[in-house]
């Protein structure tokens, strides 16, 4: 192959020679010469800056845009980069009252800014006339992620979970949603490892979305500072209850009282929203009329919203009784002659919600706390209508009473009959002359600390029993730190809540048996000590007792 392509150089070689010894003198560029031959440059080069062009009859290349399709938030803008474009493009929006459109010819960007809701396309036309169409959606954000907060706690020490739910709350609250938008800040997606201690701080990512129909949603994380400061526990001088009108039937205040600096106090409230009314929400605000600020702690054990009256109950009870063993609660400072929402809690229609919280001026003035429902659609930082209370032909607790804590020192041989200890059997009186008294002593915290002494000479296996007395019921306690917790049961029937063997001629000390009798159960209820019957144990099946 080498010699044939050696070859056919130099006869080409030998060519081009004798062609250059007869050719005549070359005319001018572009020209013929004398005799027919075309000179060596047939045409002049194009210019740099002329687009190429296709040859006659090709197909011309196709615009593409990245991305194909695009979103623009009203008020805002958005980038639609394209591609295979020949010389200038200029862009024709469809319906310009929705959208503007620029294109930068040196960077061949589409820049959109949206002025209204609603669809259209654009149209880019570039130098050959070929076009190109953008389905363009013009729609409102669905809100605003809040930039980072501080929150203030109190809990010794504060747990994982509690944490989880308070750098929700402040999420939440701090983010801004349009009308018909929900602000999503799930606990469970929320990076805790481990309790906080006191006077101690913790930095928290929080992912929280907006969303809402026709809407762009909205995704971003939320700083959480929390600030584990320390603080006292407390014992409350009063009960506050409303529970009327229980089913509720119109807007308006459900209870209203003032919370002095020296008056700790605990304030259940429970309240159903029926199915024929419309999604409401219940607010409890604390208003400082002085000059001067105030600091409240509070500690919060919501239940609901729910369709089960018994199980929201049970949530409530069982949530606040935790975070009272552990102080865990919520510090806001309420500015001089303002005001704070203290909880928002929403309350669809045919739905329960409960709440029993502890409550107290650590500083500042007195402030005044009312607790209110709205329609869900309403500001719940709007000024009240009226300072009238909703009222009912029904008659449920709304009011004030004395004594928030029973405290029982009790003992028993195990020679001795059945030993009953009754809770929620004393009805309390109402502070308000109008209101009813309070049966079943709802939001009353009932503490036990029991010696059962065996004088026989072998080890006695005795149980604690659940019997519920005045109908089907839920039941939370906290035994020597152990949370033991019973689904419904049904009235008169009995259940092991606990188990013991005490020792021959010794005995055993239960400490704190700590419990509150549940909204939405039916009470009064007896714990019952005994010697052990044999029957199934809590926490096996067939028990309810978990």
């Amino acid at each position: 192959m080498l010699g044939v392509f050696a070859l056919s150089a130099t006869l080409l070689a030998s060519s081009h020679a004798s062609h250059a010894q007869s050719a005549p003198t070359p005319s001018p560029l572009g020209t013929p010469s004398p005799t027919g031959t075309p000179s060596p440059i047939e045409t002049p080069m194009p210019a740099a800056t002329a687009p190429p062009q296709p040859s006659a009859g090709a197909t011309p290349v196709p615009m593409a845009a990245d991305p194909a399709s695009a979103g623009v938030p009203v008020g805002g803008t958005a980038t639609v980069h394209l591609n295979g474009v020949f010389g200038d493009a200029h862009a024709t929006v469809a319906d310009p009252h929705l959208l503007d459109a620029v294109v930068d010819q040196d960077t061949r960007k589409l820049t959109l800014s949206g002025k209204a809701a609603g669809v259209t396309a654009v149209r880019v036309q570039d130098g050959r006339g070929v076009t190109l169409d953008i389905p363009v959606r013009v729609a409102y954000n669905a809100g605003t992620v809040g930039p980072g907060i501080v929150v203030h706690i109190t809990g010794d020490p504060a747990s994982a979970d509690f944490l989880r739910e308070i750098a929700s709350q402040a999420a939440i609250r701090v983010a801004q949603a349009r009308p018909g938008a929900q602000i999503i800040a799930p606990s469970d997606g929320i990076d805790v490892r481990s309790p906080l201690p006191q006077d101690n701080v913790l930095n928290l990512n929080v992912p929280v979305l907006i969303q809402g129909n026709g809407m762009f949603s909205v995704q971003r994380d939320t700083v959480v500072r929390i600030d584990n400061d320390a603080a006292p526990r407390i014992s409350p001088d009063l009960l506050m209850v409303s529970d009327f009108p229980e089913r509720l039937t119109a807007d308006g205040i459900l209870f209203t009282r003032d919370l002095d600096r020296g008056l700790p106090t605990r304030f259940l409230y429970f309240h159903y929203n029926p199915g024929d009314q419309p999604d409401r929400r219940i607010v409890l605000r604390a208003v400082n009329t002085s000059s001067a600020p105030a600091l409240v702690q509070f500690i919060s054990g919501s239940g609901g919203p729910g369709a089960n009256e018994m199980e929201v109950g049970h949530l409530s009870t069982s949530r606040f009784l935790l975070r009272l063993v552990q102080n865990q609660g919520t510090l806001m400072q309420i500015p001089g002659n303002s005001s704070l929402n203290l909880v928002e809690q929403p309350m669809p229609a045919k739905s329960v919600v409960s709440n029993i919280l502890q409550l107290r001026v650590l500083s500042g003035p007195t402030v005044h706390l009312t607790l209110f429902a709205q329609t869900a659609s309403q500001d719940p930082a709007a000024a009240l209508s009226t300072d009238g209370l909703l009222s009912s032909t029904v008659r449920h607790a709304r009011g004030v009473y004395r004594i928030p804590e029973f405290k029982y020192d009790v003992s028993w041989n195990t020679t001795s009959p059945y030993l009953d200890l009754p809770i929620g059997q004393i009805p309390l009186q109402n502070q308000i002359q109008s209101g009813e008294a309070l049966s079943g002593d709802y939001g009353v915290k009932q503490t036990f600390n029991i010696k059962i002494v065996n004088p026989t000479a072998a080890p006695q296996p005795i149980a604690i029993y659940e019997n519920p007395r005045g109908g089907r019921a839920t039941a939370t306690f906290l035994i020597d730190g152990v949370l033991v917790q019973s689904h419904g049961v049904p009235a008169f029937s009995r259940y092991k809540i606990r188990q013991y063997v005490v020792p021959a001629r010794g005995f055993i000390n239960i400490r704190n048996l700590v419990t509150f009798p549940e909204p939405g159960s039916s009470y009064p209820l007896r714990l019952e000590i005994a010697p052990d019957d044999g029957s199934v144990p809590p926490g096996a099946p067939g028990s309810p007792v978990y």
